[in-house]
Parts: structure tokens; C-alpha cells; sequence
């Protein structure tokens, strides 16, 4: 609740849209209690001048705060979670009276709370990325805003390398409140180690920096500029369009390849699906759930850097998608649908927004059938009879999952695949990876 009070506080100074920057008391005392006030320290001035405010909007409508920094003269990085719902953003540089706006993102990512954006009209001098493992004790820096002749330091060391949520991330003793996140914790060399982030641990709330090899390696990616809109969960209709007559995409796994086409009839799983097959979003991420002449389960976010004994399946994008049943399309064997919560926690059955479940499935007699109408209270066709009682498939999953694609080639590495030793959770004991997915022009 009083993280909310900060930011209406902050949006009435900002609620004409990208106007000058002006910091409430609350925001003021704030600072004081989370940095040290120090003298300029020859050398991070000159960082100082590479790091930004931002806030994010919706038309006018503000909807987050945070902070950023230059990785190149207009190229920035900051938090990803500021932006699902903006279609505008503008910065506020340190050692600068202007504002401005954020003309487009070049990629995202979201496992690493990641995005890449190009600032219009300006130049600043970048921040240099350390690339290296940082050993233990590191000297950390976080720098405020300045105040006349004083630049604000939060010193701290480095504690070592954690798996946290799922992001593989370093520990730092610095003190990073809520409004600092996104600012560059730096190195006595002055370069950057990583983001600054917080995390709740066991109840408690830590400081982290978010490597930056990960910021190095969006930056390999960065492909066009695209407009912020396309961000958001909803698909515009050109992009829509062209995913119709995408033919299929290619999931590439340490067992084989498995070759899977969308259903042009749910139309937002297939265009949130591809989206995230082109941010990259399913690379190294584990096949973590395997139930033999059941299902197999990729895509959750908590599984790239997971340890052999983590619980993971639990973190998806940041979103969910409504259902969507199609009655033609049933959970025969090879169907590609998407998991959820239970109906205890999830009464409308919203799916997940990245995972997605493929089916071995088995084969079924008439007694069983017959059961499985009076318990889910649903009634088979002629046709889904035949099916189930031949080629097989997951009946007792019709109905209540939404199913919006299909392997088309590759069902013997399903078959392989379900096939494996397991533990706890249904996780395979022996790691499987999904190297990644490729969209089949």
C-alpha cells in the first residue's frame, strides 16, 4: 500500500505527461535513508551523467517510476516489468534539466527483467559493462541523484552469485530501496556489474544486481526498433495477419526435434506464443514436467537456472491469458494447450502465459469413457470415441484447457520423452532442455 501512495505522489507531478521532473518529500527522505552522502568521488560523476529517471504511461496516465542507464549515446536499459501496459515513456538524465522521450524498444527479456530502448533526441556517455564473474567482496556503488556539489554513493560488496524466482542473479550488501531499482551497481572500476533489483527471500527483502552479461547479451540480439504497443499482452491486427501465415515453428530439444503449427481460431495464444518464440523467451528452458501417457510441460520462466532440487513450474511471463475452448479441437494425442492454476484458485480458468503442454496421452475404452462424461459432466462425439479409443490422447482435460496448436512431425521424441526417469513434481530427474524454438517461414 504505501509503494502505491509513492507513485499516485509521483504521477500528480507528472500528469500532463513528459514535463519536468520534480521530486516529492517523500521521495527526498527516501534517499537519505537508503544512500550515503558523500563528496564527488573523482571518476563516477562522469557514470552519474549516463543514469536516468523514467516514467511510464499509458496516454497520460502514469503508470510506473523507475530508473535506467546508457549503454550506448541512445541506447538504454532499464526494467522490463515498467513497461506490459505503456505506450509511452520519457527519461529524466542526471546533470540534465530536459526530458526525453522514448522513441521505441529493441528487445526484451522477460525471464531477466530486461529491455533495450532507444531515446529520441539525445546523447549521452554510456556505462561500460563488466562482463566477468565478480569474486566475493567486490566494492559496490549506487549512485543518487546528484545535489549541488555532493554525489550521493551507496557502498556495499558483492556476496556471491544466488538463483533467485528462477533468475541466476548477484548479491550485494548495498541497501536498494524500491524507487532505486534499475539504477547500475558499479565497480570501483566504474563499470557496471549489473541492475540494481530487490527480491523477497525467505520473508525478507535483499539487493541483487542483475548480471550484466545478461544486458550484453539482449544487446547481440537487438534486432529493429518496433513501437512500445507491441508490448502489450493484445497483438495490433497487422502483426496479427502476419502470424497466419506463419506455418509452423520448430521446438528444438536436447532429445529431438518436435514441429508444432497454431490454430489460426485462438489467435491470441498463437500470436502471444510467437512473440515469445521471437523474444527468445523459451531458450534453455527446462521440459520440467513429465507425466508418462499424460503430458509433457515446457516453458516456465523458473526453470533456466534451475538446480536439480528447486521447485520450479510455478513462474510464467508476468501475465495469463482468458480461456479460450474451441469444441472442435480435443485433447487427442499430439494437441499443444496450456496449463493453469487449479479451479480453487483460478474460478476462470485463465491459462498460463508462457507454458504450454504437449500430449502422449494413451488409449481408452468405452467403460472409461462413459466415466469420465459423468465426472467432468461433458459428452464425447462419435468421432472423439474413435480417437480416444485408437490413437489415444487426455480426455479428462477436454473442456477445461484451452488447446491452441498441434505437432505435426516429431510425436516419436514426445514419445521418447515421456518415457524418461522422474522425480519429485513430475520433474525429470535427468535435465531436458528446449535449445530453442524457431518460427517456420
Amino acid at each position: 500500500m504505501i509503494k502505491h501512495l509513492v507513485y499516485i505522489i509521483i504521477g500528480l507531478a507528472f500528469w500532463l505527461g513528459c514535463g519536468p521532473e520534480k521530486q516529492t518529500k517523500q521521495q527526498s527522505q527516501t534517499t537519505k535513508e537508503t544512500v550515503e552522502q558523500k563528496p564527488a568521488v573523482k571518476g563516477y560523476s562522469e557514470q552519474a551523467k549516463g543514469i536516468f529517471k523514467i516514467v511510464t504511461y499509458d496516454n497520460d496516465r502514469i503508470l510506473e517510476t523507475g530508473h535506467g542507464f546508457f549503454i550506448d549515446s541512445s541506447l538504454v536499459v532499464t526494467k522490463y516489468t515498467l513497461f506490459p501496459e505503456a505506450n509511452k515513456a520519457c527519461i529524466y538524465p542526471y546533470y540534465d534539466q530536459n526530458q526525453y522521450e522514448i522513441e521505441g524498444f529493441y528487445g526484451v527479456d522477460r525471464i531477466n527483467n530486461l529491455i533495450l530502448l532507444k531515446v529520441r533526441n539525445v546523447k549521452k556517455p554510456p556505462l561500460t559493462l563488466y562482463l566477468k564473474e565478480p569474486g566475493a567482496n567486490y566494492k559496490t556503488l549506487i549512485v543518487s541523484k546528484p545535489a549541488k556539489n555532493t554525489l550521493p554513493l551507496g557502498t556495499g560488496k558483492t556476496l556471491g552469485t544466488e538463483v533467485v524466482g528462477g533468475n541466476q542473479l548477484y548479491r550485494i550488501s548495498n541497501h536498494v530501496a524500491a524507487l532505486q531499482e534499475g539504477k547500475p551497481v558499479l565497480l570501483s572500476n566504474h563499470q557496471v556489474l549489473g541492475m540494481a533489483i530487490t527480491h523477497n527471500v525467505d520473508y525478507d527483502v535483499y539487493s541483487f544486481a542483475i548480471p550484466s552479461r545478461f544486458i550484453h547479451e539482449l544487446l547481440k540480439k537487438k534486432s529493429r526498433i518496433k513501437p512500445l504497443k507491441e508490448l502489450q499482452t493484445g497483438s495490433n491486427a497487422q502483426i496479427s495477419e502476419e502470424n497466419k501465415k506463419i506455418k509452423g515453428l520448430m521446438i528444438e530439444t536436447d532429445y529431438g526435434n518436435i514441429s508444432i503449427r497454431l490454430f489460426n481460431e485462438t489467435p491470441a495464444y498463437r500470436d502471444n506464443f510467437i512473440r515469445l518464440v521471437k523474444e527468445g523467451f523459451y531458450d534453455s528452458l527446462l521440459v520440467h514436467r513429465v507425466i508418462k501417457d499424460f503430458v509433457i510441460q515446457s516453458g516456465a520462466a523458473d526453470t533456466r537456472y534451475a538446480k536439480p532440487d528447486d521447485m520450479v513450474g510455478w513462474k510464467g511471463p508476468g501475465y495469463t491469458l482468458p480461456a479460450h475452448i474451441v469444441p472442435k479441437y480435443f485433447h487427442k494425442r499430439g494437441m499443444v494447450g496450456s496449463p493453469r492454476l487449479p479451479d480453487r484458485k483460478n474460478s476462470k480458468r485463465r491459462s498460463d502465459g508462457s507454458q504450454f503442454y504437449i500430449v502422449k496421452g494413451r488409449t481408452y475404452t468405452d467403460a472409461e469413457l462413459d466415466e469420465i462424461e459423468k465426472e467432468q459432466k461433458i459428452k464425447f462425439t462419435a468421432e472423439q470415441r474413435r480417437v480416444y479409443k485408437t490413437l489415444g490422447g487426455a480426455p479428462t482435460l477436454d473442456g477445461t484447457y484451452t488447446i491452441f496448436g498441434e505437432v505435426t512431425k516429431g510425436m516419436h521424441i514426445v514419445d521418447l520423452i515421456s518415457g524418461v526417469e522422474i522425480g519429485n513434481e513430475f520433474r525429470p530427474k535427468k535435465d531436458i532442455r528446449v535449445k530453442r524454438i524457431r518460427v517456420m517461414k
